[in-house]
């Protein structure tokens, strides 16, 4: 943290301007050396016209902006140089600053520096990385709802509840003498521990929201050979990425592509037809499909309206039966001869795409399931990442200890273990 430290801050390209970033107590010294204005006279929070120059020679004209601490992104001394976008400008302008004693940042260290120096918070700090990687307006919104410090706010006020409470049982414990301070009776460790288990479930069920908005929903086309997978991803992503022939068995591998869905990602993944074969590719390719049910979000299952249903679909439907899926009845332009009467309590779709018929139906069916519109209404207070999750599920489970241990009538100070932690 004593170091300072450099990297190119924009996309190693051909562009107009590159930024080349440097931080630390001697980023103005060692940028300084190599600029020629004097830039330890400058004010913070300017921006100084000249030309980078080492041992002689002109490297690039730039632009120099100042940020002194502590009002900068990691509080401390920041140095921005916007030169030309070149790949063998940015990179020398990089190699000099080496040269002169800067250190290359790792991935990452700004915003890490910005989260050890107090600036942000983790949740903050995670947010900033989901902003440069959204793909989507909804995510891009999650990701600034997450910098503005809404989630963290919530939880710091849930902490707040927490520290008082405790502070007043140890108050209790360690100066029972002094009749002026507030007694913590187990009633009101019992009212905190529900606004608190409250609060927490709440953030629990909406996290499901945020992780939509943030990787979006990983979906599988699933069904046996020549039922139309392909056609249907075609279709879906308006694009012909998969190979599409009356052949059976003609996917052997797995083919992905990308659609938006009311401002949410879908993650497609179109898979080999599954089937008993003997073909040692294509067994390796139904065997890779299986594997991916459990970790989709949406099954797309898959039948043929032409043909009845088989012994193979059956063992789908039962394979899948514990996800969330989408029965798609395909080639409705064909005679019928697939009963589903059966499937009764599913939601099923009719399309058939080679005519293009019904892809809209499916869209708007994944849009009903998901509650997109909803989400996109939201205040985009959500957790967004598994780390978030698992801690706050953890904390919910040791606020219903808590609640065990009023029940049965656990002295005040040992309920304080379960309050700090």
């Amino acid at each position: 943290m004593n170091d300072t430290i450099c990297a190119i801050s924009t996309a190693l390209g051909v562009g107009a301007i590159s930024i080349i970033r440097v931080s630390g107590d001697e980023a103005i010294d060692i940028v300084n050396k190599i600029f020629d204005k004097d830039l330890t006279k400058k004010e913070s929070h300017t921006i100084n016209y000249g030309h980078i120059v080492y041992n002689g020679e002109i490297i690039d004209e730039v632009m120099v902006s100042i940020m002194k601490s502590p009002k900068t992104f990691t509080k401390e001394d920041i140095v921005e140089i916007n030169s030309h976008g070149g790949v063998a400008v940015t990179n020398k302008v990089l190699e000099i600053l080496l040269l002169e004693g800067a250190r290359l940042a790792e991935p990452g260290e700004f915003t890490k520096r910005a989260f050890l120096n107090g600036r942000i918070d983790l949740v903050e700090a995670e947010s900033i990385m989901d902003l440069i990687e959204s793909k989507t307006e909804t995510s891009r919104k999650l990701a600034i709802s997450g910098m503005e410090g809404k989630v963290s706010k919530l939880v710091k006020n849930i902490i707040d509840n927490l520290v008082k409470v405790n502070a007043n049982i140890e108050v209790n414990i360690d100066y029972p003498e002094y009749e002026d301070i507030e007694i913590v009776t187990k009633e009101k460790i019992e009212e905190m521990s529900k606004y608190i288990n409250k609060e927490l479930t709440k953030l629990l069920n909406e996290s499901e929201n945020g992780k939509l908005i943030k990787d979006g929903i990983n979906t599988l086309i699933l069904g046996r050979p020549n039922v139309g997978k392909s056609s249907i991803l075609n279709k879906l992503i308006e694009e012909d990425k998969a190979i599409v022939t009356s052949v059976a068995g003609t996917t052997r591998d797995i083919v992905e592509g990308q659609i938006r869905v009311n401002g949410i990602l879908l993650n497609i993944i179109d898979t080999a037809g599954v089937r008993e074969t003997e073909d040692i590719v294509e067994k390796i390719g139904v065997e890779k499909s299986l594997s991916l049910v459990n970790d989709a979000d949406l099954i797309i299952l898959v039948f043929n309206n032409n043909e009845k249903l088989t012994d193979e679909d059956k063992k789908l439907l039962e394979y899948t039966k514990e996800k969330k899926r989408i029965i798609v009845i395909n080639k409705i332009d064909l005679e019928n001869n697939l009963d589903i009467s059966n499937l009764k309590n599913e939601r099923i779709v009719k399309i058939s795409a080679l005519k293009d018929s019904g892809i809209e139906s499916l869209k708007n069916e994944i849009n009903d399931m998901f509650n997109l519109e909803e989400i996109n209404l939201g205040d985009f207070t959500y957790l967004s990442n598994s780390r978030q999750i698992s801690l706050v599920k953890k904390a919910v489970e040791i606020s219903k200890n808590l609640e065990d241990a009023l029940n049965n009538d656990v002295p005040i100070d040992l309920l304080e273990i379960d309050i700090k932690e």
